[in-house]
């Protein structure tokens, strides 16, 4: 039994450095061990309950507008993607919100594209969106989970080994799990301000001006105006202010890229039907 610990540490670095991966639009190490094919297929379940469990909206020319918008951006992102196999719906809801699930499954709320004021400030959205499956965010959010509870379950073991006082063991138990609680949520953070990032650049590079991501974020800043944010180091998304000052200082970086873009969609030399997307019909469940 004294083995076990020794046995579940090495379990656990084990797949901490075999796991590790590079975000290759930023160069940030991340440490994945889910493959993602595994991934794909969780998000394809999830995404299939959605639907089944939210109203999908009967809107055709929003759904259109989306699934054009996200085509375009899907193309942008300029490599494959395994297992990405692209669709894009709207859900019928007031919630300013949309989301992503591994394999290229991404929902769109109406009440966030009734906010947007132009395909630009949708496309921003888009491609934060884009931008959490292509950085693998899901995958590398559901392995730190796995691997703080390993650690936990190491560091309980190895505090019984040591007959250390219950008492004191349900304190630092408590403290290890608060602590690992926070570690999870400041990744989830690097994770949104890293989709900014990236998103940004892909909607540039789909010949959308990155700059709408600005105003955007600026326009839910207002519409959230009342309404208590929680405090920063305890929550999964930066606050707005911090979103749109980081945006401030990376969007404008990407105007050259959305203007040579633009131009290539002008003279007819930009293709933004990408060979990867899948049609779906607008509506199925």
């Amino acid at each position: 039994m004294k083995r076990l610990p020794l046995l579940a540490l090495i379990g656990v670095l084990a797949a901490f450095f075999g796991g590790c991966t590079t975000v290759p639009e930023t160069g940030r190490r991340q440490i994945i061990i889910t493959s993602p094919a595994e991934e794909a297929q969780m998000g394809l379940s999830a995404f299939a309950q959605i639907k089944e469990s939210e109203p999908i909206s009967t809107n055709v020319m929003a759904n259109d507008r989306i699934t054009r918008i996200g085509r375009r951006i899907a193309r942008s992102v300029g490599r494959d993607l395994p297992n990405a196999n692209w669709e894009f719906v709207v859900f019928e809801s007031n919630e300013l919100n949309a989301f992503a699930l591994p394999g290229g499954k991404v929902g769109v709320y109406t009440g966030l594209i009734n906010l947007a004021e132009s395909d630009d400030e949708l496309a921003a959205v888009m491609g934060h969106e884009i931008a959490h499956v292509s950085s693998r965010h899901s995958g590398e959010r559901y392995s730190q989970q796995i691997l703080a509870a390993g650690l936990t379950v190491v560091a309980d073991e190895g505090m019984k080994m040591a007959e250390m006082d219950p008492q004191k063991r349900q304190i630092a138990m408590a403290t290890i799990g608060g602590g690992a609680q926070v570690g999870l949520l400041k990744y989830s953070r690097v994770h949104e301000s890293e989709a900014d990032t990236i998103g940004v650049r892909f909607a540039a590079g789909a010949g959308y001006d990155p700059r709408a991501a600005i105003t955007f974020w600026q326009r839910m800043q207002k519409a959230n105006e009342g309404r208590a944010e929680p405090w920063e180091l305890l929550s999964t998304h930066p606050s707005n202010a911090t979103r749109i000052r980081n945006l401030q200082q990376i969007a404008p970086k990407y105007v050259p890229l959305y203007l040579e873009t633009k131009a290539k969609i002008e003279n007819g030399t930009f293709y933004d039907e990408p060979a990867s997307v899948t049609d779906t019909e607008i509506g199925a469940p």
